[in-house]
């Protein structure tokens, strides 16, 4: 059996696109998904679907990042008039743990004849997240980054063996195991890199396990904090650092040699 055709992330290459054309790769109601990616969606219900589009502006969770929401609507046609029908709802996006590379979109359909305009692979659907959700999260995201970039340039010197580990960029969570935030108005540009670039830069610690390639694929998605810092990324962001808004340092806890910085951004 052939392999499933990998959904292309859109939002890895333009985080501004909003709207979005694509086409149906497939529908099944939530009752019907194996059970390893019926166990992402912890509040899925019998009353949900599961639809997969050939390309997503929907950034799956994943990264710390949470998902995008939003909706995705077909346009039917009756007496030659075109009319677009109500919109399947998504409320939860995730990668599929079935099937390498696919994004499952979670929600539910408006109406039966949206419900069915659905069911026909290939057919044409408009995506459209929702525009704020997603530049709050970018906020969240670059401002994790800049708060790494800020304390590993105080602190490396200093600390022996520091490294930064895992962020969480999530509303009302959002964390950077670091130790301090400082704020610098940056440009914040992505960039694919292969491992020899990882190299040439000096940041051979940052080059990422090769399973998360794709097959054919050679380089990795990076984020340059210019004038500070690289990371391998698969998130949505901010243009410029400034742009994450008023940051504020809510809580800084250590715990075995970990120091957690808590943040938040204005929203």
């Amino acid at each position: 059996m052939a392999a499933a055709a990998r959904t292309y992330l859109a939002f890895h290459h333009n985080a501004k696109l909003f709207r979005l054309k694509t086409a149906i790769v497939s529908t099944r109601p939530f009752s019907a998904l194996e059970e390893a990616n019926r166990q992402l969606f912890k509040d899925g219900s019998d009353e949900d679907h599961v639809v997969v589009t050939a390309e997503t502006i929907f950034h799956p969770q994943g990264g710390g990042q949470p998902s995008d929401q939003g909706s995705m609507s077909t346009t039917a046609v009756a007496n030659g008039d075109a009319s677009s029908t109500p919109p399947f709802e998504v409320r939860a996006v995730r990668l599929d743990a079935v099937n390498d590379g696919q994004v499952l979109h979670l929600g539910r359909f408006a109406s039966a004849a949206t419900a069915s305009s659905f069911q026909q692979p290939g057919t044409a659907v408009e995506q459209a997240i929702d525009a704020e959700k997603r530049v709050y999260y970018s906020r969240l995201h670059t401002a994790g980054h800049v708060l790494g970039a800020a304390v590993r340039h105080l602190v490396m010197d200093k600390v022996e063996g520091f490294d930064e580990l895992k962020a969480s960029h999530f509303p009302d969570s959002a964390g950077c195991e670091v130790d301090e935030y400082i704020a610098r108005a940056m440009p914040v540009e992505i960039d694919f890199w292969d491992a020899d670039e990882f190299r040439r830069e000096g940041l051979e610690r940052l080059i990422p396990d090769s399973s998360f390639l794709a097959p054919g694929e050679t380089k990795f998605r990076v984020v340059k904090i210019v004038g500070a810092e690289v990371y391998p990324c698969g998130g949505t962001h901010v243009d410029t650092t400034d742009l994450c808004g008023e940051t504020t340092v809510r809580k800084i806890a250590r715990n075995k040699g970990i120091s957690r910085v808590s943040y938040a951004v204005k929203p």
